[in-house]
């Protein structure tokens, strides 16, 4: 496993965060969660409203006494059903506290707010963070389906105050695009040509980003079949269908085969490797129910694509 640094937290993160949207019915996962950090991955991506994900994940600690072993992010201020905001210090908060008794533990490593809403000033978001550091309650925060922009501008407010900044972005970042936003609420993606302006600024601040998405919600897992474009809608989710399966990601994916194919890998280690090699500070979201699976993703950080291979995949994500 590789580790990379997130401000505020270290240098001992693993450059995979398991993601556990998938524990929603609250069913014990131990053995998984067992198999997965005994791999290296040290690092749980979580949310308020991934149903009874957090209480999965605490009780697990629980059994195990192994809180201090693990790093837990976990997102706050999703908007409601009906589309409400809820970007605030009252949202911020609110939130915060049920997980920390979700999770069952004081303190919040990586507080990450779900979503954005630009109407509210970035001092507020700024001031409240770095109120809930002081406290001890969360170590480092940051943005999901924030536009860097929007980050530039935390961060400057927070550098003129003496607070701390995000320490942390999640956008969707993957081989494929994300054509179309598959769960509304202002999804923000970095992949495709349309995100090119985006990475140029990660690359240049090295803001750790945490992608998610980063195997295009299931359209580079190896199920669907790049010469069959019909394959996408039968074993994807209606999600994935709506965000990923396009004409222009099955040539991306067909790319993605071809090297697979040559090198004797699995398509997801492919989409990984490339992922970890385009000067991003980059960790990824990953998901599987199989241990085996997870173990071959993480395989994937030890994959250097040749200059050839990297460009052959950087002309067709750009398509």
């Amino acid at each position: 496993m590789l580790y990379g640094n997130i401000p505020g937290i270290g240098e001992h993160v693993s450059r995979i965060f398991y993601g556990t949207s998938m524990f929603s019915s609250g069913k014990d996962a131990d053995e998984l969660l067992d198999a997965v950090t005994d791999m290296g991955i040290n690092a749980l991506d979580t949310a308020r409203v991934y149903g009874h994900s957090e209480e999965v994940i605490g009780r697990w600690m629980k059994k195990r006494g192994n809180r201090h072993e693990v790093i837990l992010l976990t997102k706050c201020c999703h908007p409601l059903p009906d589309g409400t905001r809820r970007v605030s210090e009252q949202g911020i908060r609110q939130d915060l506290e049920t997980s920390l008794k979700m999770l069952g533990t004081d303190d919040i490593d990586i507080l990450v707010l779900h979503r954005d809403d630009p109407s509210v000033d970035v001092a507020e978001i700024v001031e409240t963070c770095s109120a809930l550091i002081r406290e001890g309650k969360i170590r480092a925060y940051g943005g999901s389906n924030w536009t860097h922009e929007r980050i530039a501008q935390a961060n400057a407010y927070a550098q003129s105050h003496g607070l701390m900044p995000f320490s942390v972005s999640s956008p969707n970042f993957s081989l494929a695009r994300q054509v179309v936003d598959p769960w509304g609420g202002n999804c923000v993606s970095i992949s495709g040509k349309e995100g090119e302006e985006a990475r140029a600024w990660y690359r240049e601040t090295q803001l750790p980003v945490i992608s998610y998405s980063s195997l295009a919600h299931g359209f580079l897992s190896g199920r669907v079949l790049g010469e069959d474009e019909t394959s996408g809608a039968r074993v994807l989710d209606r999600f994935a269908v709506k965000g990923f399966d396009w004409p222009e990601n099955y040539a991306r994916l067909r790319c993605c085969e071809a090297i697979a194919r040559k090198r004797g890998v699995t398509v997801p280690q492919v989409a990984i490797a490339w992922l970890f090699q385009q000067g991003i500070q980059a960790f990824a979201v990953i998901a599987s129910s199989s241990p085996e699976r997870m173990r071959q993703n993480a395989e994937a950080l030890k994959i250097v694509l040749t200059e050839e291979e990297n460009a052959a995949l950087n002309g067709a994500a750009d398509m």
